[in-house]
């Protein structure tokens, strides 16, 4: 097979513009890269339309397994020599493997709720690091999903990918607006309870045993005046040092873990 060994290629020129979220849009496709995410990628039904791959940069087996079933799909294997590979890639650590993957776009009606349920929903979330953080938070705390909605969500964002380190593959992720995700939050007759400094009770002071769904906005804005109007309970998280704020994806891991001691005899 022919080796890529330059940048202007055309198939490696249209990978990089998956980077900017108007290409992202127009073709349906977004970036995956590192062995664990596209192995997880294709674990959760993932499609890969493109694979990059670089042979000089394997570590083990589990590359030529990811090749195996990406060709096993349909998808086109394009060699790449290591210096193409590391301009293509975000971070080191990709181990050889970069996939072009069909986008999976999931609303509400396709999430599926646990007994009973636990979610996560961030409106207008500023940085895409933050969300892929928090989608890794809410996978390891064993949520149900995080539905994401506002301007700016991009749950394909390379960095969203990227700080997500697969989770945005294991756990359901929806699309809405703020105004579909109250409703349906409440003819599920889940509990929503809004993350904001300027509630009175404290989140350790809040009953997340049963079915609830914490709501997290901006650390710029914050949460929107209708899913505030909305919620049925508020918390803020109290602030001992001279801050005023946490991280929005340290401030929902904190609350999400309060879910989970409280939660802990259900499971």
């Amino acid at each position: 097979m022919k080796i890529i060994t330059s940048l202007k290629n055309p198939k490696v020129v249209n990978a990089l513009k998956l980077m900017e979220r108007r290409q992202r849009e127009e073709t349906g496709l977004f970036l995956i890269e590192g062995v664990k995410e596209l192995s997880l990628a294709l674990k959760s039904g993932i499609k890969f339309f493109r694979l990059f791959y670089c042979e000089e940069l394997f570590k083990g087996d589990e590359e030529r397994k990811i090749i195996k079933t990406a060709l096993k799909q349909g998808a086109e294997l394009i060699a790449v020599t290591s210096n193409v590979f590391k301009k293509m890639v975000y971070r080191e650590g990709a181990f050889g493997l970069l996939a072009e993957a069909e986008q999976s776009k999931n609303g509400l009606k396709d999430m599926s709720l646990g007994v009973p349920p636990l979610l996560v929903v961030i409106e207008n979330a500023e940085k895409p690091g933050n969300l892929g953080a928090i989608l890794r938070s809410a996978d390891a705390a064993g949520a149900d999903g995080v539905i994401v909605c506002g301007k700016g969500a991009d749950i394909y964002n390379p960095n969203v990918v990227r700080a997500s380190m697969g989770a945005l593959f294991t756990i359901p992720v929806a699309e809405s607006t703020p105004e579909e995700t109250i409703r349906w939050l409440k003819d599920k007759g889940i509990i929503i309870v809004a993350a904001t400094p300027n509630a009175d009770k404290s989140y350790f002071d809040a009953d997340f045993k049963g079915a609830c769904a914490i709501l997290m906005g901006s650390e710029h804005e914050g949460l929107s005046s209708a899913l505030l109007k909305a919620a049925d309970i508020k918390v803020m998280i109290p602030m001992k040092g001279k801050t005023d704020s946490l991280n929005l994806s340290a401030a929902a891991a904190v609350i999400l873990y309060e879910a989970v001691r409280q939660r802990r005899g259900n499971n």
